[in-house]
């Protein structure tokens, strides 16, 4: 169990941080900025979870992605080989993708097929949802970046990162009436003076 007792160390202040094992890194480092992608991208599933006021399917589902994403930031902050540990790292694990694909699967059901793409927006706690479904995509990126120069990067934190994306597009529609408040891309609508309407 993780104990913090003291909230600031100083021992960043020369610009570097710790991970779980190796040397310091500076917090520009590729693998840091993995790490915060993936710490922004849960706080803007929080701030989804706080909103979803009464939608308790959503907020359950939610609980569980915040919990999961912790793991997703320890196993990028743990590099290396797992042979080099005396005990298994914490990883992410196939089961915690197969779940999101169960999940989706389970929302899905309940959604119209789409004809267009959907613009970020609707209700507010869709819209919240798109804000963070858009964090989990840079984080994502940043894994991959940091997997193309760091070969023993996870392979399956970032398949969990692409799958949750998918997932929460799916649950921003369900937050959209199951789809009835989605606001659909119409292309080259607005080529003329025409503007939408407020």
């Amino acid at each position: 169990m993780v104990k913090l007792n003291k909230i600031y160390t100083r021992t960043g202040d020369d610009g570097t941080t710790g991970l779980v094992v190796g040397p310091r890194r500076l917090k520009s480092d590729a693998r840091i900025e993995a790490i915060g992608s993936v710490d922004e991208a849960n706080a803007s599933i929080g701030l989804v979870r706080a909103t979803a006021h009464g939608m308790m399917r959503i907020t359950t589902v939610l609980a569980r992605i915040q919990n999961d994403m912790f793991d997703v930031g320890a196993d990028l902050a743990t590099p290396g080989e797992d042979s080099q540990f005396d005990s298994p790292p914490l990883r992410v694990t196939a089961s915690q993708v197969e779940w999101l694909e169960k999940t989706i699967d389970q929302f899905n059901r309940d959604l119209e097929p789409l004809a267009s793409f959907v613009l970020p927006g609707g209700s507010l706690v869709a819209a919240h949802m798109h804000v963070a479904r858009t964090s989990v995509r840079r984080a994502e990126r940043a894994a991959v970046a940091l997997a193309a120069r760091e070969s023993d990067t996870s392979p399956a934190a970032i398949r969990y990162l692409n799958r949750l994306s998918d997932l929460m597009f799916v649950l921003a529609r369900s937050l959209n009436d199951y789809g009835q408040r989605d606001v659909l891309w119409v292309p080259g609508r607005y080529t003329s003076e025409e503007t939408p309407e407020s």
